[in-house]
């Protein structure tokens, strides 16, 4: 189904690589007026390259200020957003045995606090549109439990629980909150993955995949295009009754 989001601004955390870029690229030929937010330059600037209605701006999802800051200056470029992804995350593996406290907080900083200021710098304009699409980029990590990524698990598990809670929140004020939760995506973090994988195990990195693989109903990776293709469907004004959902990809992958 074809899409149109003239009129529409969406802001895309974590934008610059990755499922992020691929997000913003496609919600820019619906026709949404895009802006990409991340801590490097860079990237941003090579994503936004080519695409007359993208913009970018220098954030970190946990630091709410410079995130508010984002938000307020791309107000002003392109008016308020009125669809909010909350995309940036990271991921990292260890035993729980020596998970330190260190690297526990900064992931549920990351991947839940982070989609908490992401929300919560959306959430004014939206309530005085009466109208807005707010989608976390969440995991099946959010929908199961994984051996090694307690850290991670917990946080999509929150991401999914803040989806819903705010689902039925502000579902009555016109603004829908969906997750989406990909299996192992084909992306530069995958790569990482797999490297540390191999380095840990002395597997071969076809081994190291297949173990990823183990129990997926398709047998491959996730596409970034695929999970952009299902933003882009969330956003469509078609899908206002899609609220509350935490949409498995593939689909058959279950807690």
């Amino acid at each position: 189904m074809q899409v149109n989001l003239d009129g529409q601004h969406a802001l895309v955390t974590g934008g610059g690589t990755g499922v992020g870029a691929a997000i913003a690229v496609a919600l820019s030929e619906a026709g949404a007026a895009v802006t990409i937010t991340g801590r490097r330059e860079a990237p941003l600037q090579t994503t936004a390259t080519g695409h007359a209605n993208m913009g970018w701006a220098i954030a970190d999802v946990t630091d709410a200020d410079a995130l508010h800051a984002a938000f307020s200056m791309a107000a002003e470029e392109r008016g308020p957003a009125t669809i909010v992804v909350a995309n940036a995350g990271i991921a990292e593996s260890q035993p729980f045995s020596r998970l330190t406290l260190q690297q526990w907080q900064h992931t549920i900083d990351v991947n839940l606090t982070g989609v908490f200021n992401t929300f919560k710098c959306g959430l004014e304009p939206m309530l005085a549109a009466g109208r807005g699409r707010m989608i976390a980029i969440a995991s099946v990590a959010g929908l199961r439990g994984s051996a090694y990524v307690s850290s991670y698990c917990a946080a999509k598990h929150g991401v999914v629980g803040l989806t819903r809670s705010l689902a039925a929140e502000l579902g009555p004020k016109g603004i829908t909150v969906n997750a989406v939760c990909p299996g192992y995506t084909e992306t530069p973090m995958l790569d990482r993955t797999l490297d540390n994988i191999v380095e840990k195990t002395g597997m071969s990195r076809d081994k190291a995949a297949a173990s990823l693989l183990h129990g997926s109903p398709t047998g491959r990776f996730v596409q970034p295009g695929e999970i952009a293709d299902v933003v882009v469907q969330l956003c469509a004004d078609g899908a206002s009754s899609r609220n509350g959902e935490a949409i498995a990809m593939p689909e058959g992958i279950t807690g």
